[in-house]
């Protein structure tokens, strides 16, 4: 109120729609701003990292600082393709809130030459705090960073599909067919004896843009073979993971695919036989079941990996549980 006044506040919430999303809502806020001639200050408002001091509100843990270190250096060197790319357990370990109001910010100012103002940083409180101002200079169309990202992200799907294995090649092919055609795909020919004539439980998993879109499975086999398996799981792991509305057409070339294979299951008396790179867990409470896969990034240990599969299954702490572990076989 200082410098301005007579002006119209509108304020924006966040979503968790991937990054790209809130990039192109702000494209939109831009063009309409354009549309309607009006002179905009946009406000990219939120914390950095929540994790940086052990004594802090809510403890530390590596990654904060580093999240810090990096997007500070992003809005330094007004480097916004680097907001898109960050991981989302990175992120989550971090504990940060604000990259989404950043992310829009950068759509907002896509294709436009910028000059940064990094004002401050502190962490005093044990959370992270930055400033800083950008001014439009011009247009620069090698700034639109929505288009450099997605470039990169088709590049990575195409390596990915140029090395899939017959395995990863049945979960596409059994997708595809069924969000293309809303129906099931029939088992093709030519598929190894191991995939046709074995069987076991199976889960498919779904990412698009490093963030996860789908992941359903089977513990046990409940068809004639792991080819049928895996038809089957395709389709729930597109079309009926609760947590994700079912995959669309438009979507169908942004996916990479991973096919789990899984051994049978053997109970384990403790936490300390579980390793959570190796082996996959089974926790079971009375008809409550939860499994959780292994090599997961951002789960570095059995405590985390059963804490995770009790909470899938509904399990509180405290409730009498039982281990089970298992190996996999993944195809990517």
């Amino acid at each position: 109120n200082e410098f301005y006044s007579g002006y119209m506040l509108v304020r924006i919430g966040l979503s968790g729609l991937p990054p790209l999303d809130h990039y192109r809502l702000g494209k939109c806020i831009a063009e309409t701003a354009d549309t309607l001639g009006r002179s905009v200050v946009f406000v990219a408002s939120g914390d950095l990292s929540h994790k940086l001091k052990a004594d802090g509100p809510y403890g530390y843990a590596p990654e904060g600082p580093e999240f810090d270190r990096q997007v500070t250096a992003a809005m330094a060197s007004g480097d916004f393709l680097r907001f898109l790319e960050f991981e989302p357990n990175f992120c989550d370990a971090a504990a940060e809130c604000g990259l989404r109001s950043f992310i829009i910010m950068a759509g907002a100012l896509d294709g436009k030459a910028v000059a940064p103002d990094f004002l401050s940083y502190e962490d005093v409180t044990g959370v992270g705090y930055g400033v800083c101002a950008f001014s439009v200079s011009g247009d620069d169309p090698d700034r639109q960073f929505d288009k450099i990202y997605e470039k990169k992200e088709r590049d990575k799907v195409l390596n990915a599909r140029a090395n899939q294995d017959e395995y990863v090649k049945l979960a596409r092919f059994s997708l595809e067919t069924y969000v293309r055609t809303g129906k099931f795909a029939e088992l093709p020919g030519g598929l190894p004896e191991e995939m046709t004539k074995k069987r076991a439980g199976v889960f498919v998993s779904l990412k698009k843009h490093g963030q996860l879109r789908g992941c359903i499975g089977t513990i046990s086999p409940v068809t004639g073979s792991i080819a049928e398996e895996i038809l089957r799981n395709a389709v729930s792991a597109g079309a009926e993971d609760p947590r994700f509305s079912p995959v669309e057409e438009s979507e169908l070339g942004d996916l990479i695919y991973s096919v789990d294979v899984l051994s049978d299951p053997e109970p384990v008396d403790s936490v300390s036989q579980l390793d959570p790179v190796r082996y996959g867990v089974i926790v079971t409470s009375g008809r409550r079941r939860g499994l959780l896969l292994p090599n997961l990034e951002g789960v570095d240990t059995p405590e985390q990996q059963v804490d995770i599969a009790m909470r899938k299954a509904g399990i509180s702490k405290g409730e009498k549980i039982s281990l089970e572990r298992f190996e996999v076989v993944r195809h990517v």
